[in-house]
């Protein structure tokens, strides 16, 4: 039978800014209810979107649902609903074996096929754990709309464990007042775990982590002096940069967008350095949790003369920490005689935070590696000379290799590659190269395979090996070797000729 004892508390004399409601109230939760209250919700009304089609072929409801199952069985007799979401907030899944707790969550939508977002049903658990990426717990008064005030909601995201970003949540629901201390850490263990049964079933790669401790990278004229060589690029780069110089130029408030590793803090510094000497900071996000400390180590720096400040990846950052930077950075809005002293990032201009895109005047992309193929070999030079101290060659054939490849990782992965090339080498051949060159995107490898692949690059690019005799090496025939190179898409310059 239903507890009417515990429906919903539905007080609606109370706004959600009361004075009696704020006292005490955690910033992050005051921060939430000022984004409900700017998106429209009315706290007295809760309308979450409906869609008539969920998901649950994916990955994350196949990981997430049977973590989840494994969880209901320990908690057989408690009032807990266990749900799992993704990246927008729309419930996948739903289980509880408490009927009553499961009649009531319906009331409210909190049920498959509803987002409960922040945007669509205000401060709420799983919804303030998306939009802050880091596990959050809000209890009963501290929902924005007052019909989930009945209940405790604990949420952490599930990390997408090939690319890091978020790919979902986990949340648990109970009654406003039943307890709640051991809800937080079994939200965040349930997130945890069905982040390694997703790694576990895409074959085995390597959880992407999560940044922490980076704050600063500086880049002044007297440090270091890539201008040489990034200024002689191709148009396609050298267009981005003067796009870029203009927008300093008339004052404009400036982000730049771009894939991960393209560039987008080198192409500020260089477009900056063409109009004035100054310091450029670069601070980019640690893990949410580290987020405060990070604040209070780079904001001071925020509008000293001939400083500029770049907030790099601000679509990664929690929905609290662009308030704040929403609001320190019109603090410090220069009049348009002057270079603004900040200048944002982001994957893409639609990934910019709501808060901050009033504080942009101009947005300017910087070029993907394989936009642009032609500064390929100009950078690996330049990076093997910057972390050498002195030029190496490359065989025409790494040149091949090189410029054939997609980069996906951008300038940042050239980079990588370029240092481990050139730790042991003064000429940079085929075998100097990681596998990652002579392959094309597919699906991911098993351990197994990517071991096997490996290996078959490695015969295929040892100096003057032909198939036949990477065959005889590796003990298989070479129609074995051509299946595999096809399998695992493997392509080898000059192969051609050694057969």
């Amino acid at each position: 039978m239903d507890k009417p004892q515990r429906a919903p508390h539905t007080d609606t004399a109370e706004c959600p800014f009361s004075p009696r409601r704020a006292a005490g109230i955690a910033p992050r939760l005051r921060a939430s209810w000022r984004r409900s209250e700017r998106y429209g919700l009315a706290a007295d009304e809760l309308r979450p979107v409906f869609t008539g089609s969920v998901d649950t072929d994916s990955l994350l409801y196949e990981c997430g649902h049977e973590v989840l199952r494994g969880l209901q069985a320990t908690l057989a007799n408690e009032p807990v609903s266990m749900m799992v979401t993704d990246s927008d907030g729309l419930v996948l899944g739903r289980m509880s074996e408490d009927s009553s707790i499961n009649r009531s969550l319906d009331r409210v939508h909190l049920a498959p096929g509803f987002y409960f977002a922040e945007r669509n049903a205000g401060t709420n658990g799983l919804g303030l754990a998306l939009a802050d990426r880091t596990p959050s717990l809000v209890r009963a008064n501290e929902h924005y709309c007052t019909g989930l005030r009945g209940y405790t909601c604990a949420a952490a995201p599930v990390l997408d464990p090939v690319n890091g970003g978020i790919a979902g949540s986990i949340n648990l629901t109970t009654w406003s007042d039943s307890s709640s201390e051991l809800l937080l850490a079994l939200a965040q263990a349930a997130a945890g775990n069905t982040t390694s049964l997703m790694l576990a079933r895409s074959a085995g790669r390597k959880i992407r982590p999560m940044p922490r401790g980076e704050v600063f990278r500086v880049y002044a004229d007297r440090l270091q002096q890539p201008s040489t060589t990034f200024a002689a690029l191709s148009p396609t780069w050298t267009n981005a940069v003067a796009q870029a110089r203009t927008a300093f130029q008339q004052g404009l408030r400036v982000a730049v967008i771009g894939e991960p590793g393209a560039g987008k803090t080198a192409l500020v510094s260089l477009a900056r350095r063409e109009l004035t000497r100054e310091r450029v900071l670069s601070a980019r996000p640690p893990a949410p949790e580290d987020i405060e400390a990070w604040l209070t180590l780079w904001v001071p720096e925020l509008g000293k003369d001939n400083t500029c400040i770049i907030v790099s990846d601000v679509d990664a950052l929690p929905a609290w920490a662009t308030t704040e930077l929403a609001r320190l950075f019109s603090a410090v809005h220069r009049a348009t005689d002057r270079l603004q002293p900040f200048v944002i990032t982001a994957r893409r201009d639609y990934a910019i935070p709501e808060e901050l895109r009033p504080l942009v005047d101009a947005v300017v992309e910087a070029p993907a590696l394989r936009s642009h193929p032609d500064d390929i070999l100009p950078l690996a030079r330049h990076f093997v000379r910057q972390d050498r101290g002195r030029a190496v060659t490359f065989t025409s054939a790494a040149e091949r290799a090189l410029t054939s490849y997609d980069w996906p990782g951008n300038i940042r992965q050239l980079r990588k590659v370029m240092r481990e090339a050139a730790a042991g080498a003064t000429t940079i051949d085929l075998h100097h190269l990681p596998a990652e060159v002579f392959t094309s995107p597919g699906r991911p490898l098993t351990r197994l395979q990517a071991v096997e692949r490996d290996e078959i690059i490695r015969c295929l690019t040892e100096p003057g090996t032909t198939v036949a005799q990477a065959a005889t090496e590796l003990g298989v025939g070479r129609a074995t070797i051509y299946r595999k190179m096809a399998q695992y898409r493997i392509r080898i310059p000059e192969q051609t000729t050694n057969r």
